[in-house]
C-alpha cells in the first residue's frame, strides 16, 4: 500500500468535494467544502488529500497556531475517511501517515485535535494512538485530545 498526502489543488479539488462520510458520522465534522473555505479564511490551516495507491481515501486539516502555549500549539483539525473506504483500516494507516507528517513538517512535542464526546468510533482510534483528554474543550464545545510525543500524558 502506498500511502500520500497531497496539498488540495485545482487538479483534486472537485474528487475532494466529492468525499462524504457515513450518514451517521455527519454532525461530527464539517463538510470538505466547508473545510476548504475555513482554509481560504485561515492561512494557517493546511487542508490535505489522503491517497492509497493513488486513490483519494481521505482528507485532513492541519496547522500550526501560536495560542495556548510558547510554541503553539500543532492540530490536526479535521481527519475524514470516505464513507466507501471505512472499515478497512485506513483510519489507522491514514491517522499514522499525518502523525509522522506533522513531526516531520513542525517538529511538535504534541498534537492535538477536538471531537464530539458521542463519536465514540473517533475517540476509539485516536486512543489507541496515545492521544488523550486533556480536560480542555474548544468553541464548540468539543474535547480536546492530546497525544504526547515525547511519552508523557
Amino acid at each position: 500500500m502506498d500511502i500520500t498526502i497531497h496539498d488540495v489543488t485545482q487538479e483534486n479539488v472537485q474528487e475532494i468535494l466529492n468525499l462524504r462520510v457515513g450518514e451517521a458520522q455527519q454532525n461530527f465534522i464539517e463538510t470538505t467544502q466547508q473545510c476548504l473555505d475555513e482554509a481560504k479564511e485561515c492561512a494557517n490551516f493546511k487542508p490535505v488529500g489522503l491517497y492509497s495507491d493513488n486513490r483519494l481515501i481521505g482528507f485532513a486539516m492541519y496547522g500550526h497556531f501560536s495560542e495556548g502555549e510558547e510554541n503553539g500549539r500543532v492540530w490536526l483539525d479535521r481527519f475524514l475517511i470516505d464513507a466507501k473506504y471505512q472499515g478497512f483500516g485506513y483510519g489507522k494507516t491514514m491517522l499514522n501517515a499525518m502523525i509522522q507528517k506533522l513531526v516531520d513538517e513542525f517538529s511538535c512535542n504534541n498534537i492535538y485535535l477536538s471531537v464530539y464526546e458521542d463519536n465514540k468510533a473517533a475517540i476509539h482510534l485516536y486512543e489507541k494512538f496515545d492521544f488523550h483528554f486533556n480536560g480542555e474543550s474548544d468553541e464548540n464545545n468539543e474535547k480536546i485530545m492530546v497525544k504526547n510525543l515525547n511519552g508523557q500524558h
